[in-house]
């Protein structure tokens, strides 16, 4: 009876997502309908989706996982993202809406060979190849999420759960495109903010009020109270505590993201989409946290650690929001939690599936290989070979999930977020900010972004592989700063480093734009 009822309500969601796919198909009258929703998305949209997209399943299970597992250390997510969402609306939404819309941009590597005056298409090149490696990582990252998500609240088999989750977003993004991604996240978002506004307040109602939830994480090891964590404030603390930090750098620039700001009908109303990003942000991301906390105090009571820690709660603390919310709410709130994580999880999802598609549709094979292709011919192309990168994104998840079984939600996911973050971040500030950006430095960015993600999340078994025995302790305490934060400074200097070194940028009219005085004239 009780699996009945959550299904039931699992059911309902997944229909309602099918259905705007259904309806959403019906509007898909050219490619650029099928890519940017023909731009004439609200800010209402726009907004929603852009914050749906760009936090996924980690923020309802691997980030209430993080609060309960490092407390008030968590909230440094909190600030780098609200900081990351702030700066990408405020400081270079506006310019990229301009410039795209200048260009006749659909994609973010249409605009960077626009922006660069690129006429070998290798910019556009390199930037699709990233946008389909990285983005597939991605996507694998979140199926293994949905197989968790079914098996932590349902019970399910984990490989059932995954391919359920798979086979229905699969369906509705094929179907209706970018339209029925960007209404599906306005909904997704809205059950996101609900639920996480709805589950930390309820959790601490329960603990008898904010007193006993200070007191109760006072009690458990490992310094949940501390901003800084257990032991205070060190260097392996500060070196954490920039990882978590900089997963707000993602923000200025993903692909997955700016895609929505050229989807926008009108730039007018980026004022409005920015207040409405950047309170959702606050809201949802503090909510995760201190739901987090708040399911600690309620189910670690003995002050567990390690594996006994992990038994009750998972790695990664990451079955905190399933306990909670069976203990917290009655069987149809509760369904409807799972349908708010499998919501989470499908935003990004369809958004990265549509960004991987149109990569290899309209910036490889239409614009370098056969550019005469009808509107008709690429949007069934493009069509198929989302089905494709499924289906290898499906076979990464199981293979990951079959090969590292300890793995979590929260490091897995923010390994494609980083890799996505710096290839691209670093290359699009500059293109907003500064005339001096050129073709070279370009491409030499976002290759050390894209390399340099991988080399710093496993320079420490490369090291060994290389015969290195100990790796001096300051080292390993700098590898907690994690892959992000090094990529992303890499990057940047050598985009700037190789421009320098190759003359002058394109030119770029800011003053026609209305942005002359506010970008850096260093040619």
């Amino acid at each position: 009876m009780e699996q009945a009822v959550q299904l039931s309500v699992v059911a309902f969601y997944f229909l309602a997502v099918f259905g705007i796919g259904v309806v959403a198909s019906r509007k898909i009258l050219d490619l650029k309908d099928f890519f940017v929703g023909g731009k004439k998305m609200s800010y209402w949209v726009v907004a929603f989706s852009a914050r749906a997209t760009g936090e996924s399943g980690w923020l309802l299970l691997g980030l209430t996982g993080f609060g309960a597992l490092m407390g008030m250390r968590a909230m440094w997510v909190v600030f780098g993202e609200v900081l990351g969402v702030s700066l990408c609306w405020i400081a270079m939404s506006h310019r990229f809406k301009r410039l795209t819309d200048r260009y006749g941009s659909i994609t973010v590597p249409d605009f960077l060979e626009s922006r660069l005056g690129d006429t070998t298409h290798l910019v556009r090149i390199v930037a699709a190849l990233a946008l389909v490696i990285f983005p597939t990582i991605y996507i694998s990252a979140q199926l293994d999420t949905t197989g968790k998500a079914f098996e932590s609240f349902l019970g399910w088999n984990y490989h059932a759960g995954l391919t359920v989750g798979f086979l229905v977003v699969l369906a509705y993004t094929v179907a209706g495109g970018f339209v029925a991604v960007a209404w599906s996240d306005l909904i997704q978002g809205i059950l996101m903010l609900a639920g996480l506004i709805i589950l930390p307040v309820a959790g601490i109602i329960h603990l008898g009020g904010l007193g006993n939830l200070w007191a109760g994480l006072e009690s458990l090891p490992g310094g949940l109270t501390s901003i800084w964590g257990a032991g205070g404030l060190q260097f392996a603390n500060l070196a954490g505590i920039v990882s978590l930090f900089a997963i707000g750098l993602g923000f200025l620039g993903s692909p997955q993201v700016f895609v929505r700001f050229i989807a926008l009908r009108d730039p007018r109303e980026l004022k409005k989409g920015t207040v409405v990003a950047i309170v959702w942000t606050l809201l949802a991301d503090t909510g995760a946290v201190f739901a987090g906390m708040a399911g600690r105090v309620m189910f670690d009571k003995a002050g567990l650690q390690g594996e006994e820690l992990i038994q009750l709660l998972g790695a990664g603390c990451e079955k905190i929001l399933p306990l909670m919310t069976g203990d917290l709410f009655n069987l149809l709130i509760s369904g409807c939690f799972i349908a708010i994580v499998l919501a989470a999880i499908m935003s990004t999802l369809d958004s990265l599936l549509l960004l991987a598609a149109s990569a290899l549709v309209r910036d490889i094979y239409q614009k370098t290989i056969h550019p005469e292709i009808s509107d008709a011919a690429m949007t069934r192309l493009c069509r198929t070979l989302t089905i494709l990168i499924s289906f290898i994104a499906l076979g990464i998840a199981l293979a990951v999930s079959a090969l590292s079984p300890s793995r979590t939600i929260f490091w897995f996911i923010i390994f494609g977020w980083s890799g996505i973050a710096a290839t691209f971040c670093p290359v699009i500030i500059l293109s907003l900010f500064w005339k001096g950006l050129n073709r070279a430095g370009a491409i030499a960015g976002m290759g050390t972004g894209f390399f340099g993600v991988i080399f710093f999340k496993f320079w420490p078994s490369w090291a060994h592989v290389l015969g290195v025995e100990e790796i001096p302790p300051l080292l390993l305490e700098f590898a907690m700063m994690e892959e992000l934060a090094p990529s992303f400074l890499l990057s940047l200097a050598v985009t700037i480093v190789v421009s320098r070194l190759n003359g002058p940028g394109a030119e770029v009219d800011w003053e026609e734009e209305g942005l002359s005085g506010q970008c850096s004239a260093d040619h």
